[in-house]
């Protein structure tokens, strides 16, 4: 916690401040997501894999984390990767920035779960059922990231609007 003047925020102590949040179809046209425990919200969330660049290696890039958390979290690995936009995650309460990653050339590799007692549940979601299905989830009293939403969108558009596929 900082505080500046009267303005309290968080920052991170690790990487750069700076995440891949990772949008992921697969073959069948489902999406990716994953299902974990949050210490802060005391819930299981839903969201789309994601990871912090720059904690482990400086060197790291936000192409080279987006491979890595999907693998890490899914099993599955991308052909390629594309940054589609950088921002702020919440700009009144921290410095961390996101960047959304779209994934393709999707092959299944492993079994995915994360790294250290993460115990992520891997979902894969038919695309056009995923409101739906996260609707039924939160029902069930699973939170939502609420930038899963946006990435459901940059799923089938461009940053610019243009649908793609």
């Amino acid at each position: 916690m900082l505080r500046r003047g009267r303005w309290e925020y968080v920052e991170r102590t690790n990487g750069r401040g700076l995440a891949v949040i990772v949008i992921a179809l697969t073959p069948a046209g489902e999406l990716l997501l994953v299902e974990q425990f949050r210490v802060p919200l005391q819930s299981r969330a839903i969201e789309l894999p994601a990871g912090l660049v720059g904690d482990e290696d400086d060197a790291d890039t936000l192409a080279a984390a987006a491979h890595r958390e999907l693998v890490e979290e899914t099993g599955w690995a991308a052909s390629a990767v594309e940054v589609l936009l950088t921002g702020p995650t919440s700009a009144g309460m921290s410095n961390e920035r996101i960047a959304y990653v779209r994934a393709t050339g999707l092959r299944k590799i492993g079994d995915g779960g994360g790294v250290d007692g993460e115990e992520i549940t891997v979902h894969t979601v038919p695309l056009e059922q995923v409101p739906a299905w996260l609707q039924r989830r939160m029902a069930e009293g699973c939170e939502v990231d609420l930038k899963l939403w946006g990435g459901l969108w940059l799923a089938s558009h461009a940053p610019d609007g243009t649908p793609v596929r």
